[in-house]
C-alpha cells in the first residue's frame, strides 16, 4: 500500500508503522487515522499465510511520537457543524469517533502491538501508548492529557486511559491537565519500560524477540481471553478458558511447541 501520512515497512514478521508528519510533530489527522487502520487490517489479513505480519510497531518520525489532533481536521469539522446541513450528522462528533475507531482496533487486534515512544506523545497518541500490549518510552518522552485545560473532554482517550491506569490514577490525570515524563509513566504503568535514547533499539529488539519467541495462535487467544477477563469474574470462565486451552494444546501449534520443549529445541514460530 501507498501512503502519505504513515510509513509503513515490514521486515521478517515485523510490520513498523512509522506516524510520518513530522513538520507538525505528527499530529493526527484524519488520513492518518484511516492509513493507520488501513495498515492493521492489512496486516491482519495477512494472518495464516507464510509471511504472517506477527507484531506491528508504531513509532513517530522527527523524535516525536504524535502530538495530539491535526488542528485543521478539527477547525474543518466546527466550521461544518456551523453551517449545519440536512443530515444529522454532527461533524465535530465523527471526527472525534474516528480516532476511538482507531484506537480500538488496535486494541483488540489478535497482533502483537508494541509502541515506541518519544517526544510529545498526546490526544490519538496517547490513546495509542494505552491500548499498545508492550510500550517503550525513551527518556525524551512528554505524556500530555491537557484538554481539560483547553476547555473540552478527552472523550476518546478517557475509557483507555481508565482501562490502562484504573479510575483514580485516570481521574487525576484529567482534572491536573496532566503531564508527565517517562519516569512518571512508567511509575503509574502507563509504559512498561523506560530507557535512554541509545539503548532504545536494543530494548525494542529485546520485545521483538520475545513476542516472535511465542506462538501467533496461542497469543492471539491469549489477549482474547484477558479481554474478556477484564469484564467477568474468574468463576465466570472457567469453563470457556479450559475449552480454549484444549483447542490450542491439540492444534498443531500446540503439538509444537510441546514436542520442541521435549526435544529440547526452538519450535517452529521462532524466526531462525
Amino acid at each position: 500500500m501507498n501512503f502519505e501520512a504513515i510509513q509503513a515497512v515490514k521486515t521478517g514478521a515485523v510490520l513498523h508503522i512509522t506516524l510520518n508528519k513530522p513538520e507538525v510533530r505528527n499530529a493526527m489527522s484524519l488520513a492518518m487515522v484511516g492509513e493507520l487502520q488501513q495498515a492493521l487490517k492489512g496486516a491482519e489479513q495477512s494472518v495464516g499465510s507464510p509471511d504472517a505480519v506477527r507484531v506491528v510497531v508504531l513509532r513517530g518520525a522527527g523524535g516525536h511520537f504524535c502530538s495530539g489532533a491535526y488542528l485543521k481536521d478539527m477547525a474543518a469539522a466546527r466550521m461544518r457543524a456551523m453551517q449545519g446541513g440536512e443530515d444529522c450528522i454532527d461533524p465535530i462528533a465523527e471526527v472525534n469517533a474516528q480516532f476511538s475507531r482507531m484506537c480500538a482496533a488496535f486494541a483488540s487486534s489478535p497482533l502483537a502491538i508494541v509502541a515506541v515512544l518519544e517526544g510529545t506523545v498526546m490526544g490519538g497518541g496517547f490513546g495509542l501508548a494505552c491500548v499498545a500490549d508492550v510500550a517503550i518510552a525513551s527518556e525524551t518522552a512528554s505524556f500530555r492529557l491537557p484538554e481539560t485545560s483547553l476547555g473540552v473532554v478527552p472523550a476518546q482517550i478517557a475509557p483507555f486511559l481508565v482501562e490502562r491506569l484504573g479510575y483514580s490514577q485516570a481521574k487525576r490525570l484529567a482534572v491536573t491537565g496532566g503531564r508527565l515524563d517517562a519516569v512518571a509513566a512508567l511509575q503509574i504503568g502507563l509504559v512498561h519500560q523506560q530507557v535512554a535514547t541509545d539503548q532504545l533499539q536494543t530494548a525494542i529488539d529485546a520485545v521483538l524477540a520475545d513476542i516472535l519467541a511465542c506462538a501467533p495462535g496461542a497469543l492471539a487467544a491469549t489477549k482474547v481471553l484477558m479481554a474478556k477477563a477484564r469484564l467477568q469474574e474468574p468463576a465466570a470462565l472457567v469453563e470457556e478458558a479450559a475449552a480454549i486451552f484444549s483447542r490450542a494444546a491439540q492444534c498443531l501449534e500446540g503439538m509444537e511447541g510441546m514436542g520442541a520443549f521435549i526435544q529440547k529445541r526452538k519450535p517452529n514460530w521462532v524466526p531462525v
